[in-house]
């Protein structure tokens, strides 16, 4: 058997040494564009700032390791330019000129292309995709301190554009290498991913290293040395320097040979396959961010969504070596878990969010818990804002988000694994996780959280989320703050919802009933949900209508910072 790959980075290659490992005997061609192959290409942004300093670190295997280890033919500098299915042939531009190569399978991996905006001077944007974008960053990266110090500037000057995950990774190295960033991103928040009180925490975090964040505003031309904005109606707003303009918009599934060989592509651009990442084009596989995957939380089982993420593409480039050679069929839908830093600081998320959920019109519960990395006795335990999104009538988790600057990934990973487990919410209460005080808690944030959901499920709890707040006191509820009265005199909801709030010491509740208005609806709030619970069940028993302000005062904080950065509405989205 003769299998033909084209694309040799990710998904390409590991099916190419897949297909090896199983076969020994077969053909294996594997036909890569550019000049390198198995290169680490999440890596790059890292190797720009520095953090990664040799370059040949990011270069996994060359041809000639791979031939040595699987005898696998590959060619770099080989661009595909044309499928013919019915011949099984492929025609190649290859570096001794055009040939056509025959195959008995072949696969597609040619993942996806940076997204460049169309606007005058786009072609001095940057993009940071491969090793050769790679070079060129760092060479004007010297460029540009160059130029900035030849007109007695202290740094040169750069434009990020698109405040995705690339886009805060590109922005911190750039600062690592002492540029001015400026980071431009239409959406009004940084990591679409996040919802917006929990993705303002890595804003500060930006904003607090010197970076100009700019939010709701896009790249309308590119000067010699400037970049002029727009706002979202596309009115000007305001110019910025720019010595160098780095495009991390996000990217589009390549689909161009797919369409060549008349195989189906999807509404958003990726290339169909089925579960076993068959094309409608028979021999004709597809795997990598070129291709859709199987959404495992759409209501419709047979949604599709596009994820470009390095784990699913390792991923599917084995199982599709697997399906070619009979070995297994069926993959496992994709939830989407992603994960980055930002000076110090992680965010990660799967799953749905907030955002998401609204926008499908689907019916959610959301938790917001603020626990420490490790037991709190212990030295150097950090905060971490935790949210976790449910279905309210199957306690199904539909997704999760995290920030914080230790063990973020860890209960991410967690939660993850629950979803594709299985688990409810509640569930999450009773799993063993590791426990030493270095390293957690003996209720871990991830146990917490179950806890949460199971007094939700329950009904021994109600919560609102921190933008039903305002229609809350609009409709003439009593705001009750069980902190300490040191606590609130450092600051209270108060002042922004021009509502009065009450402050009852939660030890002193029981005492202070009286002072609580009977017949209307209470909304208690602590700092972080936990004392607010109590004071809940306390006031509840009294005959009171309660509900307790989900995550307490810190997340209403968050998103308030988040509504006054980027104008969001009381429904906590733009």
């Amino acid at each position: 058997m003769k299998i033909v790959i084209i694309g040799g980075v990710a998904a390409g290659m590991s099916a190419a040494t897949r297909l090896r490992r199983l076969d020994e005997k077969a053909q294996i061609v594997v036909l890569e564009a550019g000049e390198h192959v198995s290169y680490a290409n999440c890596g790059l942004p890292y190797y720009v700032g520095g953090v990664i300093e040799d370059r040949d670190a990011l270069l996994l295997q060359t041809p000639a390791s791979l031939h040595a280890r699987f005898r696998l033919d590959v060619r770099v500098g080989s661009r595909v330019t044309d499928v013919d299915p019915a011949a099984r042939t492929v025609t190649v531009d290859g570096p001794d000129g055009t040939y056509t190569e025959t195959y008995d399978e072949l696969v597609l991996s040619p993942g996806a292309r940076p997204v460049v905006p169309p606007v005058p001077g786009a072609d001095r944007m940057l993009v940071l995709r491969d090793v050769a974008d790679v070079d060129r960053l760092a060479a004007r990266i010297d460029t540009a301190r160059s130029v900035a110090a030849a007109r007695g500037d202290d740094a040169g000057h750069a434009v990020v554009v698109g405040g995705g995950f690339v886009g805060v990774e590109v922005a911190e190295n750039l600062v690592h290498r002492g540029l001015h960033v400026t980071l431009v991103e239409l959406a009004d928040q940084v990591l679409a991913p996040l919802d917006p009180e929990m993705a303002v925490r890595v804003q500060d975090e930006l904003v607090a290293h010197g970076v100009d964040v700019r939010t709701g505003v896009s790249v309308g031309a590119v000067g010699e040395d400037t970049v002029t904005l727009h706002d979202a109606a596309g009115a000007p707003a305001g110019e910025v320097r720019a010595d160098l303009v780095v495009a991390a918009i996000g990217v589009r599934p390549d689909t161009t040979l797919a369409e060549a060989a008349g195989a189906r592509v999807g509404p958003r651009g990726g290339i169909v396959v089925d579960d076993d990442l068959r094309t409608s084009v028979p021999h004709v596989w597809a795997v990598g961010d070129a291709a859709v995957k199987r959404d495992a939380l759409a209501e419709d089982g047979d949604a599709t969504t596009l994820i470009p993420l390095a784990n699913l593409a390792n991923r599917h480039g084995r199982h599709v070596a697997d399906a070619i050679t009979g070995r297994r069929t069926g993959t496992r839908r994709a939830i989407g878990t992603a994960v980055v830093g930002v000076f110090g600081l992680t965010a990660a998320s799967t799953g749905r969010n907030e955002k998401r959920l609204r926008a499908e019109g689907r019916a959610y519960r959301a938790i917001h818990v603020h626990p420490a990395s490790h037991a709190g006795y212990y030295p150097g335990a950090q905060p971490i804002a935790l949210k976790v999104l449910l279905d309210p009538g199957t306690d199904a988790i539909l997704g999760a988000q995290a920030v914080g600057r230790e063990g973020v990934d860890k209960r991410i990973d967690v939660i993850a694994t629950a979803i594709v487990g299985g688990l409810t919410g509640s569930d999450l209460a009773d799993l063993e996780l590791a426990y030493a005080p270095a390293y957690g808690s003996a209720k871990d944030p991830v146990n917490m959280v179950g806890y949460v959901a199971d007094n939700l499920r329950a009904g021994e709890s109600r919560t609102i989320q921190w933008h039903e707040l305002d229609a809350e006191i609009e409709a003439g509820a009593v705001l009750v703050d069980v902190r300490s009265a040191d606590e609130f005199s450092r600051g209270t909801i108060e002042p922004e919802t021009g509502a009065p709030s009450v402050n009852i010491p939660v030890d002193e509740l029981r005492d202070g009933v009286a002072t609580i208005p009977a017949g209307r609806r209470v909304v208690v709030h602590c700092q972080v949900g936990l004392r607010g619970h109590t004071a809940a069940r306390i006031l509840t028993q009294q005959g009171y209508d309660v509900v307790n302000l989900d995550g307490g005062y810190l997340t209403w904080a968050d998103g308030m910072r988040a509504r006054r950065s980027s104008g969001l509405t009381n429904e906590g989205v733009a």
